[in-house]
């Protein structure tokens, strides 16, 4: 039996407005706290999931990839069509880590405060 229920997943983050905004853009859903200064962001997801942005000031972004040092942690952003989602997620401020390989059903990206992610065709 379960003890506990996952509430949230927090991003540490240097700005959590402007990383609020960047997972709105891609991910839908409403933002709570969106005031310009704010330490913490939440982003409600649909169907009852939520992302929250806490402010880090010392933020380091992981690297990626480097087996020398850990990547904390990465999303996988289930899409239908890679191409457009890879396109709308560069426009939205996002970097490309390891999207070169056409070949695969996933891309690698960095969001704008260089958490990683990834695209995974559904």
């Amino acid at each position: 039996m379960a003890v506990a229920e996952l509430g949230v997943v927090v991003l540490d983050c240097p700005d959590p407005v402007a990383l609020g905004r960047f997972y709105l853009a891609v991910l839908g859903g409403t933002i709570e706290g969106d005031d310009e200064g704010t330490d913490w962001v939440d982003l409600k997801l649909p169907g009852g999931q939520a992302l929250a942005f806490q402010l880090a000031p010392g933020h380091v972004p992981p690297k990626w990839p480097a087996p020398d040092q850990s990547q904390q942690f990465h999303l996988d952003l289930n899409v239908p069509d890679l191409d457009a989602a890879e396109e709308a997620v560069l426009r939205f401020g996002a970097k490309p880590l390891d999207a070169e390989d056409r070949s695969r059903n996933w891309r690698v990206y960095a969001d704008p405060a260089g958490h990683p992610f990834c695209l995974c065709a559904c």
